[in-house]
């Protein structure tokens, strides 16, 4: 929390509150508080913040030229001149210095002499499976934010809904080129959400675990080979079963592995699981395919069976970044998903019949996922 925001939220009264407001935004007052050592930082650090959201779309781009040109994995390779790289990517030698030099004023790559590495970010940047492929994607959001008042009133007609197009049901999600296109990068982002949910959640009770819409099986197989007890069960549409046969045999796990197609919107859920997991899944799609789907795995798992939930949340009554400023909007931009609260989940849950207490593990990284689990009581 910022000094002025922690400033603003002790202040008891709403009359008093906006008193303080209005000083704030008086450019009288800020002169005044810019020449007082004490309110000199904080005006500096309000003014960096401010100076910080306004440019973050020039940041954006800056990372997507970076991974578009592929800096970062040249880089990984070796130190690289400046003249070197421009040569590489066909960018003037003036305009290659402009790029590096911002780089290296987000912390992604440093200089000595005239050769350029990466530093701690930047190598997480080049290492990070995923991580590249989701930005690289993103100019499809930002297209879509082109005129934000336009897209927050729903008068845009946005792309990314066409980027994703299973989530309004099978339709091109059965073309095998657009299959690849989405599963591929799924499976990459998948795996940091994988080793968050896998550490979150206690296995040893478990036997046997199906994951519905699991894509091309990057979160079971992730699980499998952390949990070798665990019998996998992937349950989603048939596009993505071969990729899937293919993974679980890459990894030794065609003899712990069932396979079952369908699509949640139409078919029930297999039963036979003792654990229900949906990760990445529910913030895809409007409220009634959630609570349907909420309802099948709740008829799906025996008594005493589990269901984990994990994806990103936003932070209800106390908004946060990652869900609120990014998720919600991503999720809006699809057009039929939305980012939820974990108590919005936990209500959903309770409309589908399971009323065991939820339970949320503290994320380790809840810009990446948050957690819930509860149990089939009857």
């Amino acid at each position: 929390m910022t000094a002025t925001a922690d400033l603003m939220s002790r202040s008891p009264r709403p009359g008093l509150r906006q008193r303080v407001l209005r000083l704030i935004a008086d450019p009288a007052f800020q002169a005044r508080a810019a020449r007082i050592p004490l309110l000199r930082r904080i005006v500096r650090s309000e003014g960096e913040a401010m100076f910080d959201l306004v440019a973050g779309f020039c940041h954006s781009q800056v990372l997507l030229a970076l991974v578009r040109l592929d800096l970062p994995a040249q880089l990984l390779d070796s130190p690289a001149a400046t003249a070197t790289l421009a040569a590489r990517s066909r960018i003037p030698l003036d305009r290659m210095t402009v790029l590096l030099n911002a780089a290296a004023s987000l912390g992604l790559l440093r200089r000595s002499r005239d050769l350029w590495s990466l530093t701690t970010r930047g190598a997480a940047l080049a290492g990070v499976p995923g991580l590249q492929g989701m930005i690289a994607h993103h100019d499809v959001l930002y297209r879509d934010l082109t005129d934000p008042v336009a897209f927050f009133r729903g008068e845009v007609e946005t792309e990314l809904a066409a980027f994703w197009p299973y989530v309004f049901g099978a339709g091109g999600a059965t073309d095998p080129d657009v299959t690849a296109t989405y599963s591929a990068l799924m499976a990459d982002s998948q795996r940091l959400v994988a080793a968050d949910t896998i550490a979150a959640i206690d296995w040893s009770a478990s036997r046997r675990v199906m994951d519905v819409g699991g894509g091309t099986g990057a979160f079971l197989t992730a699980l499998g080979t952390a949990q070798p007890h665990l019998h996998l069960t992937l349950f989603d549409l048939p596009a993505v079963a071969p990729a899937a046969t293919d993974r679980f045999a890459a990894d030794g796990l065609t003899d712990r592995s069932t396979i079952v197609t369908g699509s949640f919107r139409d078919d029930s859920l297999p039963a036979g699981a003792d654990t229900i997991t949906l990760v990445r899944v529910l913030y895809d799609h409007a409220g009634d395919t959630v609570l349907a789907l909420l309802r099948a795995a709740h008829a799906a798992l025996p008594p005493g069976g589990r269901l984990v939930i994990s994806e990103p949340m936003t932070g209800g009554s106390a908004p946060a970044r990652a869900g609120d400023a990014y998720f919600a909007l991503y999720c809006m931009a699809m057009r039929t998903g939305r980012a939820r609260s974990a108590a919005q989940i936990t209500a959903l849950l309770g409309q589908a019949g399971f009323t065991q207490a939820v339970t949320a593990p503290a994320p380790a990284r809840p810009f990446v996922t948050s957690v819930l689990t509860t149990v089939r009581l009857d």
